[in-house]
């Protein structure tokens, strides 16, 4: 049984009245019935432009927002019939790491407390073992334990993006959404962090489903690539299938408008 599954899944937003008057409305489909699964210890990457609904997507499958239609499967258990009880208990498996390292961070809070608190709400055990946890995760995404006591804008971007992959990874979950991980660092950094992502991947048995608008580096990481455009998935295979014969005229567009990534292991 695939660990996700999406069945149909359709996501629109309702536009607010026409600034020209006459209360004219609209709506716009980011995601429209789409279709896939994510098995066990593997990452699907999610590639296309910005404005194709892969974000979107990411966060239907997390039902950080809710689905116009559709129905979303984890672990066998139905997300869009879920409770909010539910959904609480199945969070601790399901986890996200955002694009903007900065602004996914709590300014106010030290790095420590920023990691503990996914443990605070879904774990009962002392001051100390979560002191302990939080060393052990710090040291996971290769910082020093000393950083656990610093603020977020103390560290560079990079770092600040361990962080918040080591929030992720704080209630050890089954399933990570990177949700454009990369995508605000610079090019060195940002391999960096694919590599990382690559080795907590085959140490915690992490499944992903890899949300980025680079062809390069989902090729990289990923066993299978979906492309999504307009809302809609137009191809998705495994990753020699689709950068060697592309099917789709908009996946060769990609694969065409992108270098190679130079990320050394």
């Amino acid at each position: 049984m695939p660990l996700v599954e999406i069945h149909d899944l359709s996501k629109v937003f309702p536009l607010g009245e026409s600034i020209f008057g006459g209360g004219a409305k609209g709506e716009v489909r980011a995601v429209a019935g789409v279709s896939l699964t994510i098995e066990s210890g593997e990452t699907l990457g999610l590639v296309g432009e910005s404005g194709s609904g892969k974000s979107t997507l990411g966060r239907l499958v997390l039902r950080l927002i809710e689905p116009t239609s559709g129905q979303i499967y984890f672990d066998g258990k139905d997300l869009t019939s879920a409770s909010r009880r539910e959904l609480r208990r199945l969070r601790r498996d399901m986890q996200i790491i955002f694009q903007d390292p900065f602004g996914s961070l709590d300014p106010r809070m030290r790095v420590a407390d920023v990691i503990a608190e996914p443990l605070i709400i879904h774990e009962r055990m002392s001051a100390k073992i979560r002191r302990e946890r939080v060393g052990e995760l710090l040291k996971a995404v290769g910082l020093d334990q000393s950083a656990a006591g610093r603020y977020p804008h103390e560290f560079s971007g990079g770092q600040r993006q361990r962080i918040g992959i080591a929030r992720a990874l704080a209630l050890r979950p089954k399933f990570i959404v990177a949700d454009e991980a990369v995508s605000a660092l610079d090019v060195s950094v940002g391999a960096q962090i694919v590599n990382l992502l690559a080795q907590l991947q085959r140490e915690f048995g992490l499944t992903y489903l890899f949300i980025s608008h680079s062809m390069p580096v989902v090729r990289y990481l990923a066993t299978r690539i979906a492309v999504m455009y307009r809302g809609k998935l137009v191809e998705i295979g495994t990753t020699d299938q689709v950068v060697t014969r592309p099917a789709h005229a908009y996946t060769r567009s990609l694969l065409q408008a992108t270098p190679e990534l130079s990320v050394t292991t």
